[in-house]
């Protein structure tokens, strides 16, 4: 009993429960719903419902056995390894090319500046089946085409094609990003490091790119999730041919030209899960910024 006493006459016992009770008293109330947000609202988690139960459906449609029997069959293993391989290297070409033009765009000034801009931004603007037939054009019966054919070096309808579809049509996404990732950063960091004794390539690569983390993971990634979704441009460079030039949004499409469901939605479910993977580390990496 004295020992309770003791602890109820603690001045710093009550201070603190004290301190609790005026926290919780103070609490501004919620506020009151109003037609308008509810209405706002109300379209807000039906749209995410909507999607929700489009996106599910697709997966639950199929029984589990036939679908991890899909999952493992010998045509889809081979589109996942295809994919992998020309998205990992298509994002690896537009990280190197899209940080000195992002870079660029983000710091020096020279005259038609806007309308370099504008010129990178084209290819964000065609749909991707026309950016494949100009490639197809220009890798193909093009003077150009027939140069590198002549010296054995084939575009059209190979894995290489793949490779040069995807680069095309990322690019411009990458360095937007990479642009807004350098944009955020105060060029004062990179003054007072080379007043320190850095070159200009020393403060880029020392204080720049560090800063620019963020924003080169989050283009990165969402490069190389468009990189493995890409269809429209990679059927008209690189053709859809099965077992060859097959990626999985080809093994879709070739599947579902062929009435198997089955290995579709096994190519669709595996499309879902990089998405969702892939946009959760976008929205983690660029934060609020606004990268678009």
């Amino acid at each position: 009993m004295g020992d309770a006493s003791a602890r109820r006459a603690d001045p710093e016992t009550e201070c603190i429960i004290q301190v609790r009770v005026n926290v919780f008293q103070d609490r501004a109330p919620l506020p009151r719903p109003t037609p308008f947000k509810v209405i706002f609202l109300a379209v807000l988690f039906c749209l995410i419902a909507y999607f929700l139960v489009v996106i599910v459906g697709l997966v639950v449609y199929p029984p589990f056995p036939a679908l991890v029997e899909s999952l493992r069959s010998r045509e889809i293993l081979f589109a996942v390894e295809l994919s992998l391989v020309t998205s990992v290297v298509s994002t690896a070409l537009c990280v190197v090319a899209a940080v000195p033009v992002a870079y660029s765009l983000a710091r020096f000034s020279f005259p038609g500046r806007g309308l370099v801009n504008t010129l990178f931004n084209i290819p964000l603007a065609l749909p991707p089946l026309v950016a494949g037939v100009a490639l197809l054009i220009f890798y193909g019966p093009s003077t150009f085409g027939k140069m590198l054919s002549a010296f054995g070096l084939d575009i059209v309808y190979t894995p290489i094609g793949i490779v040069v579809a995807q680069f095309f049509v990322n690019l411009p996404y990458m360095v937007r990003v990479t642009r807004s990732a350098f944009e955020t950063i105060n060029p004062r960091f990179e003054h007072v490091a080379r007043t320190l004794g850095c070159t200009e390539w020393g403060a880029f690569r020392q204080v720049t790119l560090p800063l620019a983390r963020n924003g080169l993971i989050a283009g990165l990634v969402i490069t190389w999730s468009k990189a493995i979704g890409e269809f429209g441009a990679v059927m008209m460079l690189g053709g859809a041919t099965r077992m060859k030039t097959e990626t999985l949004p080809i093994a879709l499409f070739l599947n579902m030209s062929t009435g198997d469901l089955d290995l579709a939605i096994a190519a669709s479910v595996i499309l879902i899960v990089i998405s969702v993977i892939s946009f959760a580390v976008f929205e983690r990496c660029s934060g609020e910024r606004g990268v678009f």
